[in-house]
């Protein structure tokens, strides 16, 4: 196969048949993965509020909105254009939380390609994470009018498939395994990753 190397821009020489983005699409996204002050595999997580304003601020159309239904749910959203992944981790501390970032490393950054089932595009759909890892400040959880519920998640212990499709992956790439339900197999349902 024709290496596509991933330099996205107008002009760029493309081989047949190619766009500038996978078939499937392109996501960069910023997680917040704020631990309990207490034990970190406990995270701050919610159940989203669905009549938040959550396209406005997440980009989760009802459509989204649906499918994250009472799982649990990272405060995060994608990049906006021309945005850094320190500014939303910022606003999504503010818009999401009610709060300002409290100290966190990284962003840790990972490419995640995944392939949808069912999908006949000819490319894997391709997440770019920016992960920031840090502790909540204090041992109870905010409210926000954005989520029905925010809570310290015990990770390990909680089903995968009470996780929201995608972050029970953010979850894995930092080290924190989400508990698999008793009839799934261990890794996240419905994603095939690529070699």
């Amino acid at each position: 196969m024709e290496r596509r190397f991933a330099r996205l821009a107008p002009g760029t020489p493309l081989p047949p048949g190619a766009s500038l983005v996978p078939d499937s699409g392109m996501c960069l996204s910023v997680f917040l993965v704020l631990r309990s002050p207490h034990d970190p595999r406990r995270v701050l997580m919610g159940r989203v509020n669905p009549e938040a304003p959550w396209f406005e601020v997440g980009g989760l159309d009802p459509g989204r909105l649906e499918r994250v239904g009472r799982n649990w749910m990272l405060p995060s959203r994608q990049l906006i254009f021309f945005e850094g992944p320190q500014e939303a981790a910022q606003v999504i501390a503010r818009e999401q939380l009610g709060s300002e970032l409290p100290t966190v490393s990284g962003p840790s950054v990972f490419s995640d390609p995944s392939v949808h089932p069912g999908s006949a595009a000819r490319d894997p759909h391709w997440d770019i994470h920016f992960v920031f890892d840090g502790r909540w400040p204090t041992a109870t959880p905010p409210s926000h009018r954005m989520w029905r519920e925010l809570a310290f998640v015990d990770v390990p212990t909680t089903p995968r498939s009470e996780i929201a499709r995608g972050q029970g992956d953010v979850l894995e790439l930092i080290g924190l395994v989400p508990g698999p339900a008793a009839t799934e197999p261990p890794s996240a349902p419905g994603r095939t990753r690529r070699p």
